[in-house]
């Protein structure tokens, strides 16, 4: 089946899971950011096929995701680092991550993420940048912005986000 590009639709989410065309390449970035950054490593760790592997970095190293560094000459041997694109992926995978403890995990999350800074065990949350309170579907509403426009993939949200535009 041939995937459709997401990368003309005007919305950001549609654009950012265009990336993410499958799951391999938030596992790949999973590992790169806790610190499996060596080829081998990371088709042994994920189980994926060499092919898949390359392909999904390739993608990423294209993207300005993760780079491609050598850390040894003789034999030539290169790992994949996370670029200041990439590291703010984080936030999306500790998102996922919160999801699926609770929606998928029986006897409790598979890892805990600990804050370096503060010392304790903690949980991703998006929070509002003005007041720091915790966002969620039911007190978050979407407006019309500046990038907005009407046409693939959002010919039905498009008209609903315009709607809700304040009038002064």
């Amino acid at each position: 089946m041939t995937r459709t590009p997401l990368t003309d639709v005007a919305c950001s989410i549609a654009r950012a899971t265009d990336l993410f065309a499958d799951a391999w390449t938030a596992l790949i970035m999973r590992d790169v950011l806790v610190g499996v950054t060596r080829f081998d490593d990371l088709a042994r760790d994920l189980g994926i096929s060499r092919k898949v592997l390359a392909a999904r970095l390739a993608r990423l190293v294209d993207e300005g995701v993760l780079v491609r560094e050598r850390y040894q000459d003789h034999p030539p041997r290169e790992h994949y680092l996370a670029t200041e694109k990439g590291k703010e992926l984080y936030p999306v995978l500790l998102a996922l991550m919160r999801w699926g403890d609770r929606w998928y995990q029986e006897s409790g999350p598979p890892v805990r993420i600990r804050h370096l800074e503060c010392g304790h065990d903690t949980r991703g949350l998006m929070t509002c940048a003005h007041c720091g309170r915790e966002l969620t579907a039911d007190n978050t509403t979407q407006l019309p912005g500046p990038g907005g426009r009407i046409g693939p993939g959002t010919h039905v949200l498009g008209p609903l986000i315009a709607a809700r535009e304040p009038r002064p």
